[in-house]
């Protein structure tokens, strides 16, 4: 079953690189979106401080959900995606997979991004460590409710704006508990609780989210 998961992340990841453009517009949106906030509020340290977390959340999660869509709808374009239906292999491995390049392609980058929309904040060392960490561990979640949210729309006209409905406010408390563990390093608190909240989370989604986006793939191609 590992075997098909990381088949299916291999063959995703090859075809997104035929598809560059695709892969670095959400990476554009979110550095542009988070970079317009100093600009448009003004450089009071202070302010951007307080306001860096959410704006680095808010415009990751906006980020991400410009390329769910795109998950499954090329395979359901080609056919691909009901030969993986009929296969002998869990549809819930194959999920995994094309979930796992999702976030290879386009939660990692946002990641990777952090640490600059930080120091664009004024951030201080240990709040830039611990929004990476908030993301790291969120941008997961992001795309396991993406792919969920695209399988429940899959095939229907205006699905992206649909996808944006359903999907975000799955996104709230992942929101919340990301936002908060930095908010906690600023003022001098633990962020243990914060980070164990999204640990669950994740385990829950990547527990749930899954197996609802097999139900609904299944649905949508009957």
């Amino acid at each position: 079953m590992s075997g098909a998961l990381l088949a299916i992340a291999r063959r995703d990841l090859l075809l997104a690189r035929r598809r560059r453009m695709e892969i670095l517009l959400p990476l554009g949106f979110f550095v542009v979106a988070a970079g317009l906030f100093p600009l448009g509020i003004g450089p009071e340290p202070q302010m951007l401080r307080q306001i860096a977390p959410g704006v680095v959340w808010v415009c990751a999660l906006l980020a991400a959900m410009l390329s769910v869509t795109q998950i499954f709808a090329s395979d359901h374009q080609d056919g691909s995606l009901e030969q993986m239906l009929r296969s002998p292999q869990p549809l819930v491995m194959l999920i995994l997979g094309k979930v796992l390049a999702h976030w290879v392609t386009t939660g990692l980058p946002l990641v990777l991004c952090a640490p600059l929309i930080g120091v664009m904040f004024d951030m201080s060392a240990p709040a830039i460590a611990t929004l990476t960490l908030t993301l790291l561990i969120g941008a997961p979640i992001l795309s396991l409710l993406g792919a969920l949210g695209a399988a429940l729309t899959l095939g229907v006209r205006s699905g992206a704006a649909l996808v944006f409905l359903l999907v975000l406010p799955l996104t709230i408390p992942t929101l919340i508990f990301g936002t908060g563990a930095v908010g906690a390093v600023d003022a001098g608190l633990s962020a243990q609780a914060h980070f164990s909240m999204l640990g669950a989370l994740l385990i829950l989604t990547t527990l749930g989210a899954p197996v609802a986006t097999a139900a609904a793939l299944r649905i949508a191609l009957d």
